[in-house]
């Protein structure tokens, strides 16, 4: 099974991160998911597509930290990571984050934890391609 934290240019399936993460253990007694997807509107502008660029060393290395301090904060039994690069066309996945864990409470904590962190740390940059030319996204958590 792929590694569980990746940056990758294809989709991804959601079914095989959580049963690669079921996979770990039996003592999971929750998951929680977070799944980005590129929105088709954007303050007050149609979005075709999303242009994704990292460095990808850097980030790759940031999220693989972020996956370790999660799993040592909240307790999990493991993690995973996902996000893709490059154009990504609006109704498509950009980002999954799955957190497992014995009971939901942390998972669900770790989840948002982990979504909030990756925008604020992550050196991944967004631009929006639109009908009227495109724009860099400034980041917000």
């Amino acid at each position: 099974m792929n590694e569980p934290v990746r940056l990758q240019f294809d989709d991804f399936s959601i079914d095989d991160e959580i049963a690669a993460l079921r996979a770990v253990s039996r003592r999971i007694g929750g998951i929680a998911t977070f799944l980005g997807c590129v929105r088709d509107f954007s303050e007050g502008r149609e979005v075709t597509q999303i242009g994704f660029d990292a460095h990808e060393v850097m980030a790759l290395c940031e999220l693989q930290t972020l996956r370790a301090q999660a799993i040592e904060r909240f307790a999990l039994i493991e993690a995973r990571i996902v996000h893709r690069l490059g154009a990504v066309s609006a109704g498509e996945n950009i980002v999954l984050i799955a957190a497992a864990a014995e009971h939901r409470a942390p998972a669900l904590e770790a989840c948002r934890w982990l979504i909030d962190e990756l925008k604020a740390r992550a050196p991944i940059w967004k631009k929006e391609i639109t009908p009227d030319g495109d724009a860099w996204v400034a980041p917000h958590p």
